[in-house]
């Protein structure tokens, strides 16, 4: 230490920083915070997956149970991790918390054990719904229906996903074809049906081990006891996520059909290759499915040898309001239906307490299928005496349709069935899953049911169900305190702060949202029908006009109609299961969310009781610290890039990551406008330079005394003053990402904001502090910026002259157009806070600003 660090008046010079490696910090610091909004949204996904699980339409196990809680678990861990990467010293509590949370939900999944569970082969007597995760949910919807219909199948067996399992990490088999996939350019067709081929061989010449043989074989030789002769078999697949809604697999995986005793165990080993046939590969890939997700079970059962066949749809695939039961049908086997190979039968029935056969078209069908003398199946020619006969009478077609009614009733959603009858009118079911619906309604729906025309078609299903009421808007938050009970809740957007109010609605209408928001997690625990995406809903419909809301429909309807109203409600085939009652006993640790206010005085790690508390809390306070940021100015600066621009201010450009086209890094010290690649910066930027700033306001004495009174009082005015008001003008970007700190005249402002293809990571934070004038004018001031952003759906917070706004949920096209109008605002709201006493000219300016907001498309 030197003498002149003792003297009082000498400050060393700090020493300077690395551009680069402050600009490595800060980028770390982005990633930390990136990889917090990936992991909120990835458990807002698995959190829907689990409500989904617990409505209990479709099949699960035990297995799956604990696979969804860990999954879920995994993903909050990441969030108080990246978190407390973000702020070391704040968070460590949310540690705590969430191991005494992990432990009480261990504690509803490490005691329970199910029958059959692990088991390597199971007989069709003892499949049913809990075995799902096992048995895949073709064999165990299959089962059930025999079980709680009594409806004839097949009789059978099934090898698990167990011995799948325990066949494929056999001496290393899992690992190797995990190296040949990784290895794999998936863009290169041909490469990839060279790798599907290679690895289904691979599997196909593997060996069972004996213990799997020994259990498949000992299966058959039950079955054929059972049956008192010898047996062939159909070989089908039964993958876990086959024949579910939203991923039916349809056709992906392999059936092998009338397979003797001595060629089983081969039949079931290139069912199970087929899980990495080229068209399942590429299905897995466009569902987002892991390879490590799908297990493959193999259903191995009795051979059907029937006299007519085919499929039937217990609802129209492109309406769910159409009742009537489509029935397609052929001579002999179902595989000319299934894949299509020649004409069928086409019968469609009433539904009702007289079903009838409203409607049939016989084809000409020229060729059946039928089962081989030796194994197998083959294609016959049909005699010309009955390829134009109906291959059903009226009365089988009946029966047909009856079966998928009561399969539907049973199961919940609309049924796709595969069914054969025999040449002694037996009736079998072959097959169930839930059929697969379009998303969107599109001009006019041909419904069977009675309804009157909608006001309203489209939007998604954030929360099934149909609810009535009046409609009650929401613009303001003040508005919520006197909303009555029974409403319906229109909204601009699905904020989590409306959650509070599901128990008084009927039912919620948003223009925005997605069902993994908070809003579409809670209505769907309360059982509100919610129907988001309903473009103009604000505008759409008349406050306290009677509407019923038909969100499994996806249409909305004056007045009460009667007939959804009535409408008998879904079965939920999972309901007073054991396996359900371990899912909603584990859920209450997990979904439920009590932590609403981020401002309350609750809103502490010590409060979070669930996960869905921890989200919440690590979602904001990441939000929190990524804008308040918490370095020194000094990173910034010497990380930073001089903007070259045509405005008479200086910008700086801190790149975190793929925010500035490759042209533009060449220059160490400065950028260009046109190379800057950040989406929000562009829009922001866009709003800024739209309409030229025509100066300040002309004022009044009065007004000029007071900017000149306030120059003199308040220090921080003073720009030969260091103050953190002095500070440049920095946007910290990324390609998706921006942050910008800014000073405009006397006043300061910040942007944040994240911008992509999904909207629900996508938000925009606003703030906006101090001015030239007194207390008064600048508290005026921020309360007009205030009541601008109110109208374009920003909450608004207002604290004395300090505004804070935020906006979420939205597109990446309407983020775009809010930002323009935030950079518009930075650049005309300047020196306003001066004529704010005017109400005038603060009407004058009012207009003026929204006039400009016309030049701006969303």
């Amino acid at each position: 230490m030197s003498l002149l660090d003792w003297l009082p008046f000498f400050k060393p010079r700090e020493p300077q920083l690395d551009p680069e490696e402050a600009r490595k910090l800060l980028t770390t610091r982005y990633n930390q915070f990136r990889l917090l909004i990936q992991a909120n949204t990835k458990t807002h996904e698995l959190i829907a997956e689990l409500e989904e699980a617990l409505r209990g339409f479709h099949p699960y196990g035990i297995h799956y149970v604990r696979a969804l809680c860990t999954r879920i678990s995994v993903t909050v861990y990441q969030m108080i991790r990246q978190l407390n990467e973000l702020n070391p010293e704040a968070y460590s509590a949310l540690f705590d918390r969430f191991k005494e949370i992990q432990e009480q939900i261990s504690a509803q999944l490490e005691p329970v054990s199910f029958s059959g569970e692990g088991a390597l082969v199971l007989d069709f007597a003892h499949v049913g719904r809990d075995q799902a995760d096992l048995c895949g949910p073709k064999m165990a919807m299959l089962g059930e229906a025999a079980k709680s219909l009594g409806l004839r199948i097949p009789a059978g067996f099934v090898v698990t996903t167990a011995a799948f399992r325990c066949f494929m990490h056999k001496d290393g088999l899992q690992d190797e074809i995990d190296r040949i996939i990784q290895a794999t350019d998936f863009e290169n067709r041909d490469e990839v049906f060279q790798v599907s081929s290679r690895v289904m061989q691979l599997i196909i010449k593997s060996d069972l081990s004996d213990e799997i043989s020994s259990a498949i074989m000992d299966g058959y030789v039950r079955l054929k006891k059972a049956l008192g002769h010898e047996v062939n078999l159909a070989v089908r697949s039964s993958a876990l996520g086959e024949d579910m809604e939203g991923s039916a697999f349809a056709g992906q995986y392999s059936s092998i059909l009338n397979v003797d005793s001595d060629s089983l165990l081969l039949a079931v080993k290139e069912v199970m290759a087929s899980k990495y046939s080229m068209q399942a590969m590429a299905y897995r890939s466009s569902r987002g499915l892991k390879d490590e997700d799908v297990a493959m079970s193999v259903g191995c059962i009795e051979m059907v040898d029937p006299v007519a066949s085919g499929v039937a749809y217990s609802r129209n695939p492109v309406n769910v309001r159409d009742e009537n039961i489509s029935i397609y049908s052929v001579w002999g086997l179902p595989r000319a239906v299934v894949d299509g190979s020649t004409e069928t039968d086409e019968f469609a029935v009433s539904r009702g307490p007289s079903p009838q056969v409203v409607e049939r078209r016989v084809a000409e069908k020229c060729e059946k299928y039928i089962c081989d003398v030796g194994e197998g199946v083959c294609r016959t020619e049909l005699l010309d005496s009955c390829r134009n006969d109906p291959s059903l009478t009226d009365e089988q077609a009946l029966l047909v349709s009856d079966v998928a009614v009561r399969i539907e009733e049973h199961f919940g959603p609309p049924q796709d069935i595969e069914w054969a009858l025999t040449e002694s009118g037996e009736f079998y079911l072959l097959q169930c899953r839930p059929l697969m619906l379009l998303n969107e309604h599109s001009g006019q729906i041909n419904n069977t049911l009675d309804l009157p025309d909608a006001l309203f078609s489209g939007g998604r299903t954030a929360s099934p169900g149909v609810g009535v009421g009046p409609i009650v808007p929401i613009r303001k938050s003040a508005e919520a305190l006197s909303f009555p009970d029974g409403g319906v809740m229109v909204i601009k957007q699905a904020l989590p702060e409306y959650a509070a109010l599901l128990n008084r609605c009927s039912a919620v209408i948003s223009e925005h949202g997605g069902m993994a928001g908070h809003l579409a997690n809670v209505a769907r625990e309360f059982g509100v029908a919610a129907l988001f995406g309903v473009n103009g809903a604000m505008d759409l419909f008349s406050e306290g006009q009677i509407v019923t809301v038909d969100a499994d429909g996806h249409g909305v309807y004056s007045g009460p109609v009667e007939v959804l109203l009535t409408e008998k409600p879904r079965r939920r085939l999972m309901k007073g299961s054991p396996v359900q009652a371990v899912l909603r006993k584990a859920a209450r640790h997990i979904v439920r969310l009590n932590l609403t206010d981020p401002d309350g005085p609750n809103f502490k790690p010590s409060k979070c009781r669930t996960y869905h508390d921890i989200m919440r809390f690590c979602h904001e306070m990441g939000v929190r610290e990524m804008f308040g940021f918490g370095i020194s100015d000094k990173y910034i600066m010497a990380a930073s890039k001089q903007l070259i621009c045509n405005v008479p201010k200086q910008f700086w450009v801190l790149d975190l990551g793929n925010g500035v086209s490759p042209e533009g890094e060449d220059d160490d010290r400065c950028v260009l406008m046109e190379h800057i690649e950040c989406i929000p910066m562009r829009a922001i930027w866009a709003g800024m330079q739209a309409v030229p700033w025509d100066g300040p306001p002309a004022i009044h004495g009065k007004g000029l005394m007071s900017v000149m009174f306030e120059s003199t009082m308040n220090p921080n005015l003073n720009i030969g003053t260091h103050s953190t008001y002095t500070h440049k003008n920095y946007f910290m970007i990324s390609k998706n990402y921006c942050c910008l700190q800014s000073r405009f005249g006397f006043h300061f402002c910040g942007v944040e904001s994240l911008v992509g293809d999904r909207s629900s990571e996508n938000y925009a934070s606003f703030q906006f502090k101090g001015g030239a004038a007194n207390p008064e004018r600048r508290r005026l001031r921020a309360k007009f910026i205030g009541s601008i952003l109110d109208e374009f759906d920003f909450r608004v917070r207002i604290r004395e002259d300090n505004m804070q706004a935020r906006l979420e949920g939205l597109g990446r096209a309407e983020m775009e157009y809010h930002l323009k109008i935030l950079g518009y605002l930075i650049t005309h709201t300047r020196q306003l806070d001066m004529i704010m006493t005017n109400p005038a000219q603060v009407d004058l300016y009012r207009a003026r600003f929204f006039k400009d907001f016309e030049l701006f498309t969303a």
